[in-house]
C-alpha cells in the first residue's frame, strides 16, 4: 500500500467525559434495578485497606517489598506488615507458611455496617487484630468460589508520611512552558507505594461471583466486557468500583475475569506517584534481578499506566499511576472483550497475564 500524506495521521490523546468514553453504556441505577439489587441493603464499604497473603520465606519477601517501594510497619518471627506513605497503617500483610492468598481487605466506617457484614453468607467468626498496627477487628467472608473476602472495622488510621516521591513536577509543552530555568533531576530507587488500589480474581464462577459481590456490597461495575456465544452476549470480565454516591472513587477497586482453566487470584495493585516514579521503579526492580510480567504501558479501561511483576512466591503485583475516578453518575461501559482492550501502548501482553 502506498503511503500518502492523507493516509498517515499523528496519534492523539484527550481526556473525555465518562458519558462518552464507551460507545455503549448503561446507567448504574438501571443495571442495579435490572438485577433486583436494593442499594440500601448492601454492606457499605468505605475503601480498600490492604492485602493479605501467606509466604514461605518472609526474609525473601521483605527484600522484594522494600525494593517494590514499601516500608516495614511491624515485624515478628511469623508476620510482617508493610506500609505505604498514605493514611493506611499498612497496605500488605504477610504471615509465614505455604504460599496462599488470604484476601483483600475493605474498611468499614460504622459498627452498624460491620454487623451487616457479619450476616453475609460465608461469614466466619470475628478476628481481633489487637497485635496489628492500628488494631481493629475483621471478618472473613468466604465467597461462592472459596475466595476469602475481608472487612475491617475500628482500625485507627495513620497520617500521610512525607516522601521525596511526592514532588509534583512541572511539564513543558510546545505552546505551554511551565518550567522556566528549572531542570528536572531524579534519584534512582524504588517507586514509593502510596496505597493499595485494587485486586481481583480469575474465576470459573464469574456470574455467581458478580451476583454475590454486587448484591451484598456497594460494589458496582464500571465496565463490563462480553463475548458473543450463539448469538448471545456473555459477560466475561468486569472492573468494579465502590458505590460512594456523589463522592469520587477509583475506576476499579475489584475485578473479575472468567477463567476456563481454574479459579485463582490474578493480581493486586499499588498506586505510585507519577510516570517518572513508576519508570524509575521499573528500572530499580530490573536491576535487582526481579522478574517482570508486563509493562510499562497504559491501560485503556481505567487509563492507568501499569507495571506488573512477579513476587518471589510467584504472585503477580502491580505498580500503577494516573487512574480514572468515577461516581454514581458514571455510566457502565459495555464493551467486547479482547486483547486490544487491554492497553493503548506498551509491550505485547504475555500469555501469563491472560491466565
Amino acid at each position: 500500500m502506498e503511503v500518502t500524506e492523507s493516509s498517515v495521521k499523528a496519534n492523539h490523546g484527550a481526556s473525555v467525559p465518562d458519558t462518552s468514553a464507551s460507545r455503549e453504556q448503561i446507567s448504574q441505577a438501571h443495571w442495579l434495578q435490572s438485577r433486583g439489587i436494593k442499594a440500601e441493603e448492601r454492606v457499605q464499604l468505605t475503601r480498600l485497606s490492604h492485602m493479605r497473603y501467606q509466604h514461605p520465606d518472609l526474609d525473601v519477601l521483605s527484600d522484594f517489598m522494600l525494593n517494590f517501594g514499601m516500608t516495614v510497619a511491624k515485624r515478628t518471627e511469623s508476620e510482617v506488615w508493610f506500609r505505604g506513605y498514605g493514611v493506611d497503617q499498612y497496605v500488605y500483610y504477610a504471615t509465614k507458611g505455604p504460599k496462599k492468598f488470604l484476601g483483600g481487605v475493605f474498611a468499614i466506617d460504622s459498627k452498624e455496617e460491620f454487623e451487616k457484614a457479619l450476616k453475609v453468607p460465608g461469614a466466619l467468626p470475628v478476628q481481633k487484630l489487637s497485635e496489628d498496627p492500628g488494631g481493629g477487628q475483621m471478618v472473613t467472608i468466604v465467597d461462592p468460589d472459596g475466595f476469602p473476602f475481608n472487612v475491617i472495622f475500628g482500625q485507627e488510621t495513620g497520617e500521610d508520611a512525607s516522601t521525596p516521591a511526592t514532588t509534583k513536577l512541572r511539564a513543558n509543552y510546545p505552546h505551554e512552558k511551565q518550567r522556566l530555568r528549572e531542570f528536572n533531576r531524579f534519584e534512582r530507587g524504588p517507586a514509593a507505594v502510596h496505597k493499595v488500589g485494587h485486586f481481583g480474581y480469575s474465576t470459573e464462577r464469574f456470574e455467581e461471583l458478580l451476583s454475590f459481590y454486587t448484591s451484598h456490597f456497594n460494589i458496582v461495575p464500571t465496565d463490563l466486557l462480553y463475548m458473543e456465544h450463539d448469538g448471545h452476549r456473555m459477560d466475561v470480565t468486569t472492573f468494579m468500583h465502590l458505590d460512594l454516591g456523589q463522592n469520587h472513587t477509583d475506576h476499579h477497586s475489584f475485578f473479575l475475569g472468567a477463567s476456563p482453566i481454574g479459579s485463582h487470584v490474578h493480581h493486586c495493585s499499588f498506586e505510585v506517584f507519577d510516570y517518572d516514579t513508576q519508570h524509575l521503579g521499573h528500572q530499580w526492580l530490573a536491576s535487582k534481578g526481579y522478574r517482570s510480567v508486563w509493562g510499562v504501558g497504559r491501560h485503556i479501561l481505567g487509563s492507568q499506566i501499569f507495571d506488573y511483576w512477579w513476587d518471589p512466591a510467584g504472585n503477580m503485583v502491580e505498580h500503577y499511576t494516573d487512574g480514572d475516578l468515577v461516581n454514581e453518575d458514571t455510566p457502565i461501559g459495555i464493551l467486547p472483550a479482547g486483547h486490544e482492550s487491554l492497553a493503548i501502548w506498551g509491550p505485547e501482553v504475555p500469555l501469563a497475564f491472560l491466565q
